[in-house]
C-alpha cells in the first residue's frame, strides 16, 4: 500500500482537510502548518494520487497535442511552444504524431478523451472532423492546429499557406525561371494542396510559365532524395529549372540528391531550389536553403491561448477564434547563387 493523506495527517498531527490544502490551496494555511506537513511528506514519500484527484475534478491538468509528423521539426518546434505557453498556466502538454494516418489520429483523440485532458489541439490529417466535434460539442475544448477553419465551429490557429506557395513561386519566377516543380504528398493533405494552389496561381500570372506536380508519399527526407534522384535520371532539357518543395525535408532530400557523390545538377545554377517552414536545417545545409517561414512560436502559444478561452466558455455559447499569420520568405543561396546564406 503506498502512503495517504491520512498517514501525512497523523505525522504531522493535522487533520486530512488541512493536508489537502497544504497540496492545493497553501495560502489558506499558516506557513508553521505548511512547513510541518511538508516535512511530513518529504519523510513519508508521499506522492499525491493526480487520476483520483482529476476524476473527482472532471478534467485533468493535461492538455493533448497531436501532430502529422513529430519527426519534422516545424511541428517540434510549435510542441515546444505550446509548452512554454502551457507550463505558464500550470498545464502539461501530452504529445502524440498521427504520422498522417488517420486511424492514428482518431486513436489518439480516443485515448486523450478517455484520460479526461483538459483540452485538445489537433493537426488534422483529413477533412472527417466529426469526431473531435463530438468532442468539442461534449466539452472538451478543441483546437485545430495548421488549420484554418474559418466557418466552423472550432478555434484555429494557421498560416496562409496558398499565399505561401505563391511567395515561393513568385519569387522561382521572378529570378527567370520558368519550368517549375512543386513537389510533396499526399496531395490529400490541405497544407500541401493549399500550397500547390498558391503555386498554381502565381504560374497564371506569368506567360510562359509552366507548374509540373511531382506527388511523394510523405513530406520526408527520403521522399524528397526519390524525387532528386528521379529528375537526375532525366534528360537536361526534360527537367525543371526550379524546384519548390512543400516543406523542408522534402526539399533537403532532393539537395541530397543533387549534391552526392556523382550529382549531375547544381544547385541553383541548374535548379533553383526553395523549401517551406525555414526548419533549423535549412540554414545550415551545404547549400543553405530558401524556403518559406512560418511563426512557429506564434502558432503553438497562440493554440494554448485559444484552448483556455475556449474553456472558460460553454461549448454552446463560445465564438469560435480564427488567427491565420502571414508567411515570410527567407531567401538564400540555393536560389540567389553563392554569397547567400
Amino acid at each position: 500500500m503506498g502512503v495517504s493523506m491520512r498517514d501525512v495527517a497523523t505525522a504531522a498531527s493535522v487533520s486530512v482537510g488541512t493536508v489537502s490544502n497544504v497540496l492545493n490551496s497553501p495560502d489558506k494555511v499558516s506557513p508553521s502548518t505548511v512547513a510541518r506537513v511538508q516535512a511530513a511528506i518529504d519523510s513519508l514519500g508521499f506522492v499525491r494520487n493526480d487520476a483520483a484527484r482529476q476524476l473527482r475534478a472532471g478534467r485533468s491538468r493535461c492538455v493533448g497535442l497531436v501532430v502529422l509528423d513529430v519527426g519534422n521539426p516545424f511541428f517540434t518546434d510549435i510542441a515546444r511552444a505550446a509548452e512554454r505557453e502551457a507550463g505558464d498556466h500550470d498545464l502539461t502538454v501530452l504529445l502524440g504524431t498521427s504520422d498522417e494516418d488517420a486511424s492514428r489520429e482518431s486513436a489518439y483523440v480516443d485515448t486523450f478523451d478517455e484520460q479526461r485532458v483538459f483540452g485538445l489541439m489537433v493537426s488534422p490529417v483529413g477533412d472527417d472532423l466529426g469526431r473531435l466535434d463530438a468532442l468539442r460539442r461534449r466539452g472538451t475544448p478543441v483546437v485545430l492546429v495548421d488549420r484554418d477553419a474559418t466557418g466552423s465551429p472550432f478555434d484555429s490557429v494557421a498560416v496562409d499557406d496558398i499565399a505561401g506557395g505563391r511567395m515561393a513561386v513568385d519569387h522561382l519566377c521572378g529570378l527567370g525561371r520558368r519550368r517549375i516543380a512543386y513537389v510533396g504528398g499526399p496531395l490529400t493533405l490541405r497544407q500541401v494542396a493549399d500550397r500547390r494552389r498558391g503555386a498554381e496561381a502565381a504560374i497564371a500570372a506569368v506567360p510562359g510559365a509552366s507548374l509540373e506536380v511531382i506527388e511523394t508519399p510523405t513530406l520526408s527526407v527520403l521522399a524528397g532524395r526519390g524525387v532528386g534522384d528521379e529528375l537526375q535520371r532525366r534528360r537536361p532539357a526534360e527537367r525543371p529549372d526550379a524546384v519548390f518543395c512543400a516543406n523542408d525535408l522534402v526539399a533537403m532530400g532532393v539537395l541530397q540528391s543533387f549534391t552526392m557523390m556523382g550529382g549531375s545538377v547544381r544547385v541553383p545554377e541548374d535548379i533553383s531550389l526553395i523549401g517551406y517552414d525555414d526548419i533549423d536545417f535549412a540554414r545550415s545545409a551545404v547549400v543553405p536553403l530558401s524556403s518559406i517561414r512560418q511563426p512557429t512560436a506564434r502558432i503553438g502559444a497562440t493554440a494554448v491561448e485559444l484552448l483556455l478561452a475556449a474553456a472558460s466558455d460553454s461549448p454552446h455559447r463560445h465564438t469560435p477564434s480564427n488567427p491565420v499569420f502571414q508567411p515570410q520568405l527567407v531567401a538564400r543561396a540555393s536560389t540567389l547563387g553563392a554569397g547567400h546564406q
